[in-house]
């Protein structure tokens, strides 16, 4: 199932889900008579990857979403675990341990650290699973951690987690009633602090990995087609997408929790 799930978001992110419009119109252009809707169709591709990778539309969709919840700033609130949603990394030996990590989870465990040096006596969680590599996403996050100067007795790891979901409740039999700040992309935060809510969590936020800002005045930047505008949109209709995956799974009842296994400090190092 969840193999299906990512297979199937996928098609339907932005960029591939108008490819598809465009290849079917050319499709009907070559081998049929009928132009008038193969041109609709080519039309509607065209402008939709224009669109979303428009940093005017981009940045309105995602802003919303990643601002919902404000930096951390310690409150003098204790702080006993600072958990990180895993993301993405690769293996390759010939790259520093820092490039083996996506954007995105250097980001969170950056902040994490952050968060964690200002929390005398806190524990680092580190989450997420192998992705089909030799090492976890957790391991492979607590390596850079070490290298960064964290002690390896403050990590912890849960190594099978695969989705946000799987990660919460695997916390929850981790955290109990002690403090728990929650470190993830800005984006994914709203929908994972359900999920925490949802385990019997209250996690404090600490959301990064900042996509969207509305404080770009160039107008060779602004309004020239991105990339990194894509991924704004990409962001935002991924989030979406998992919003309606949460509450039919909901409406289902079928959310059965999972076998943890305890993490051990000591297990972080290779």
């Amino acid at each position: 199932m969840f193999e299906l799930k990512k297979i199937l978001s996928a098609f339907l992110m932005p960029l591939p889900l108008l490819l598809i419009v465009g290849i079917t119109g050319l499709m009907i252009l070559w081998f049929t008579r009928r132009h008038k809707l193969a041109g609709y169709m080519l039309a509607v591709s065209l402008l939709g990857i224009f669109l979303v990778a428009f940093q005017p539309v981009s940045s309105s969709l995602l802003t919303p979403l990643e601002r919902q919840y404000k930096g951390y700033i310690p409150s003098g609130q204790p702080v006993d675990y600072i958990m990180v949603l895993g993301n993405s990394h690769v293996v390759d030996k010939d790259l520093p341990i820092t490039s083996e990590l996506s954007r995105a989870s250097l980001m969170r465990l950056a902040e994490a650290i952050r968060i964690h040096n200002l929390s005398p006596g806190s524990k680092i969680i580190l989450s997420g699973y192998d992705g089909g590599t030799e090492i976890s996403q957790a391991r492979m996050m607590a390596k850079v951690a070490i290298a960064l100067g964290v002690n390896k007795l403050d990590i912890l790891l849960l190594e099978t987690a695969k989705d946000t979901w799987e990660e919460a409740f695997q916390a929850a039999s981790v955290v109990g009633k002690r403090n728990l700040v929650l470190v993830t992309s800005a984006s994914h935060m709203p929908r994972a602090i359900t999920e925490f809510s949802q385990a019997g969590l209250s996690p404090i936020p600490a959301p990064t990995n900042y996509l969207a800002s509305d404080e770009i005045h160039q107008p060779w930047l602004k309004y020239a087609p991105k990339a990194q505008y894509l991924e704004q949109t990409e962001r935002f209709w991924h989030e979406t997408l998992g919003k309606w995956w949460q509450k039919l799974r909901d409406m289902a009842d079928s959310a059965a929790p999972v076998n943890v296994v305890q993490p051990v400090a000591n297990n972080t190092a290779a």
